[in-house]
């Protein structure tokens, strides 16, 4: 089987999950708004969200082990940190992430969804962009040594 064909079997499963998730429950499947609700919401209003993060990761864990899937190595773990922060702040900023714009709100027809989806795409194809295709700047690199060495002083 080719990547996409997985690809292709993975965005249907997606999609029937929305499906299933809105037509028995009547609940949205856009994860920043569950997680949202996880962490804000009374305990009794929140069995389903926590069930659904759950599956999340460990169903993410489970089909990582079953089709023995090979570790990725992160170079710079720190990283993940502000990416995280700044996919939070864009999620907040955007009301939504890119799973409840892209698979619930552009089902919907939204034209927010359509707009955010655009948005969130053509960031993604610029840093795309800029981080493979164009080598760094030598004042870039210069201009960040001169500010390590002026807060560290060595």
């Amino acid at each position: 089987m080719d990547e996409y064909t997985q690809a292709l079997q993975g965005g249907i499963l997606v999609g029937l999950a929305s499906w299933i998730l809105l037509a028995g429950l009547g609940r949205s499947s856009g994860v920043s708004a569950i997680t949202a609700g996880v962490l804000t919401t009374r305990r009794q209003n929140s069995p389903w969200r926590w069930a659904f993060l759950a599956g999340l990761v460990g169903g993410g864990a489970f089909f990582s082990w079953v089709l023995n899937v090979p570790h990725v190595e992160i170079r710079h773990p720190l990283v993940l940190v502000p990416a995280g922060f700044l996919v939070g702040f864009g999620a907040v900023m955007g009301s939504g992430s890119a799973s409840g714009h892209a698979i619930v709100g552009l089902g919907r027809r939204s034209r927010r969804s359509l707009a955010a989806v655009i948005t969130f795409a053509g960031a993604a194809v610029g840093t795309v962009m800029v981080t493979t295709h164009i080598p760094p700047a030598a004042w870039w690199t210069e201009s960040i040594f001169e500010a390590l060495t002026l807060l560290f002083g060595r």
